[in-house]
């Protein structure tokens, strides 16, 4: 089932989330669930904040950014539990969004290169290296674990020209091709 996408302006997006364990309940088919939103979304990432839920669950699949002929080299994967425990590379900036915040993109620098902790749907903990546009991928997804958006990242400037697109976000005047959750009130 296709989840509503939880709007700039919600509470949960600025939330740190709670780490589950292997009893988190149907785990399984709130993953299927997320996979069918992001893809429904055309997004190439989806983080559980996104959809209401404030735990430690993210969801990447970069082949939309891969070349023609070398899909074998898209990433997709499932991230419990997960924590950055190195950043590094040159830092390259990147036009971002996100399907919380739709109709902005805005120029964010990340460093190039990381490498994270976490654990996979099984619970397996694996520590990986990622290089390019899936570290950025992971950065921008791990960011919405951490209460973070790729907003918090330009300036005071750019911030103020888009207030009144993320104001119009936050209270639903907006349309997008997907289903989405605006905060009480609105």
């Amino acid at each position: 089932m296709s989840l509503p996408i939880v709007s700039y302006g919600s509470a949960v997006l600025r939330k740190k989330c709670e780490n589950i364990d292997e009893n988190y309940p149907q785990l399984e088919k709130l993953l299927e669930n997320m996979w069918k939103t992001m893809y429904n979304s055309s997004g190439v990432g989806l983080a559980a904040p996104q959809i209401n839920l404030s735990i430690s669950v993210f969801i990447i699949d970069t082949k939309p950014f891969i070349e023609e002929g070398d899909e074998d080299n898209s990433i997709k994967k499932v991230f419990i539990n997960a924590s950055i425990i190195q950043e590094e590379g040159d830092e390259w900036s990147f036009n971002e969004g996100c399907l919380s915040i739709p109709d902005i993109r805005e120029e964010v620098k990340r460093k190039s290169v990381i490498t994270i902790k976490y654990q996979d749907e099984n619970f397996k903990w694996r520590i990986e290296t990622f290089k390019g546009i899936t570290a950025r991928v992971i950065q921008h997804e791990y960011d919405h674990i951490q209460g973070k958006l790729f907003i918090d990242y330009v300036s005071p400037l750019r911030k103020r020209m888009i207030k009144r697109k993320l104001e119009n976000i936050s209270k639903g005047k907006i349309e997008v091709g997907y289903r989405m959750k605006f905060p009480k009130g609105n």
